[in-house]
């Protein structure tokens, strides 16, 4: 049986991470896409990312996968470089596996929204 720290270490063992302020110089690359995977309310208290796509985790295999006709969020790319941030890291990372499972080949956790305001990073 897995714990919640067993789909946390497989998840940071495929997703690499880089620092805020390394994310910070990412931001606005032609082919980078950053997204929040935290739920609305959460973004609704702190903001975002200027310009997230925002996908709550919960819904990422739906929004990634192109033939779900209903859900399919276009910003999500299979050539992208994605950019995961979430409150602190772990959804991101979570979320960036499945991508990852999915045949996103770029896929990079970003960590928590703290961290990006904290590196200058613009919000919104």
């Amino acid at each position: 049986m897995k714990s919640a720290k067993d789909y946390l270490a497989e998840a940071n063992a495929v997703v690499p991470r880089i620092s805020a302020e390394e994310a910070v110089t990412k931001h606005g690359a032609p082919n980078a896409v950053f997204i929040d995977v935290r739920d609305s309310a959460s973004i609704e208290q702190s903001g975002t990312i200027a310009g997230a796509v925002r996908v709550p985790r919960g819904m990422m295999e739906f929004a990634a996968d192109a033939s779900m006709e209903n859900f399919h969020n276009p910003a999500l790319k299979k050539d992208a470089d994605i950019y995961l941030v979430c409150g602190a890291g772990g959804q991101a990372a979570l979320a960036g596996k499945t991508l990852k499972d999915m045949g996103y080949a770029s896929v990079t956790n970003v960590g928590g929204f703290g961290d990006w305001k904290e590196a200058g990073g613009p919000t919104e």
